[in-house]
């Protein structure tokens, strides 16, 4: 073999081994390529679950937010009327009608109540006259009685 078909072959030799390292790179940069790839390709799986949470969420916060405004605007209405009805309520001529007639018939009461105590009284009074004039009644008559006994007596005829 001569130098120069020696050289051809290391050289070829050298062409081989650099093939085999570019390939052998090559591989090894793909493998962390798909590595990196699919790691991508979760954390973009992840972000589109998250987005979908977020768009979900904001959604049903805005819903509750015009919920929550409809339901202070309804509330305000209920207070508002409620004045309205407290004001109206209180100052009406019905409502000042009525409390004349309270006024009038709480007078009415009270007179009523006077003379159910005058005549409480009034009989009370009468009821002692009466047991009284019973009491007289009846000693008038034992009197009688004996007034009329002893003239029975006083006849002769017992």
């Amino acid at each position: 073999m001569s130098y120069e078909n020696e050289t051809k072959i290391t050289t070829e030799d050298n062409s081989v081994l650099n093939l085999t390292s570019l390939i052998e790179l090559h591989q090894k940069e793909v493998q962390e390529y798909k590595q990196r790839e699919s790691q991508w390709v979760r954390d973009k799986n992840q972000l589109d679950g998250n987005k979908q949470i977020i768009e979900e969420l904001s959604i049903k916060l805005i819903e509750m937010g015009k919920a929550n405004l409809a339901l202070k605007k309804r509330a305000q209405e209920a207070e508002g009327e409620t004045t309205i009805v407290k004001g109206i309520g209180i100052n009406s001529p019905e409502m000042k009608a009525l409390r004349a007639k309270v006024n009038e018939l709480e007078g009415t009461v009270g007179s009523a109540q006077d003379i159910n105590d005058n005549h409480q009284r009034y009989n009370g009074e009468l009821q002692t006259r009466l047991t009284e004039v019973e009491e007289d009644n009846k000693k008038l008559a034992k009197q009688i009685l004996h007034l009329t006994n002893s003239r029975k007596f006083g006849d002769g005829t017992h």
